[in-house]
């Protein structure tokens, strides 16, 4: 197989399966990952979840398949049925739009054609599909471990962010508001620790921010941590599209290398033997 066909034979094993290559690289210079696309791509991915699409597909999801399962004992419950399939399906496609932040190829659902145009008809073929119940899957069961993993990274991420900017916005806090602080004394600045007495007082442990000398040094070490936690937050990221690329796409194909090449115009050449990767032979079909 000649070097056009190889490229056509993984373009659309690729294309089948919905996978893509993940636009997240992690360097391993942390200044050159600082300054690269992929941690902001990957908060941004995150952020989506955590503030937006995570808590309403779900919601939206759930009810759709708990209101359609109490029904279902009914005769209302198979348009219930129905429309809760289609709920599952456009909520998952929501999904699937988002993995193009983060992924070079688009990922396919493959969803069966359904046979017959009754109600029960529709309804069983749609809830026969595989396909549906994978996005149930994803949308409901995984909801949670997930939700709460992007929450925490994500929490400290932005906490070490607000950090490198301290120098800006240490002098706006002030009074007695902060943990731990019990003096009747109004003082300035950013508290980091407990201050039972005020920044100065007895029995005071951490840091307070209250001169910008002392903020610039915060800064620099809010920096440190942010950069080395951000292949923390590339690699959530990584795993999240990981898992939903894996639950939302269709099965690949195992014959799609071998369909893309007898679609591939002109004549088909001789069979030839080339090493595998185990060791033995394999045939294959050059093109002339």
């Amino acid at each position: 197989m000649n070097a056009t066909a190889r490229c056509r034979s993984g373009t659309g094993l690729e294309t089948a399966a919905g996978s893509g290559t993940a636009r997240l690289p992690r360097y391993r210079n942390p200044v050159r990952l600082l300054l690269s696309a992929s941690p902001w791509r990957a908060a941004w991915y995150l952020g989506g979840y955590v503030f937006v699409t995570g808590w309403v597909l779900f919601a939206a999801a759930f009810a759709a398949t708990v209101t359609a399962a109490a029904f279902s004992i009914t005769l209302a419950g198979i348009p219930l049925l129905i429309a809760a399939a289609q709920v599952l399906r456009w909520c998952a496609g929501v999904e699937r739009a988002r993995l193009r932040q983060v992924l070079t190829a688009p990922v396919r659902g493959g969803y069966r054609q359904v046979a017959g145009t009754g109600l029960i008809a529709q309804a069983k073929g749609r809830w026969r599909d595989p396909a549906t119940w994978r996005d149930v899957a994803y949308l409901i069961g995984l909801w949670g471990p997930l939700f709460i993993l992007d929450t925490a990274v994500l929490a400290v991420w932005l906490t070490f962010l607000a950090g490198v900017t301290l120098p800006v916005w240490y002098w706006a806090p002030r009074g007695n508001a902060v943990i731990g602080y019990s003096s009747p004394a109004i003082a300035r600045g950013a508290a980091f620790g407990y201050f039972p007495h005020g920044p100065h007082g007895p029995g005071s442990a951490g840091l307070y921010v209250d001169s910008l000398p002392t903020a610039l040094l915060a800064a620099a070490c809010f920096l440190v941590l942010f950069m080395i936690f951000n292949y923390v937050l590339v690699a959530t990221a990584s795993a999240h599209l990981s898992v939903a690329r894996s639950v939302l796409r269709a099965p690949a194909d195992p014959l799609a290398p071998a369909k893309e090449v007898l679609a591939a115009p002109g004549p088909l050449g001789p069979l030839q033997s080339s090493p595998d990767a185990n060791g033995g032979t394999s045939r294959r079909r050059h093109s002339p």
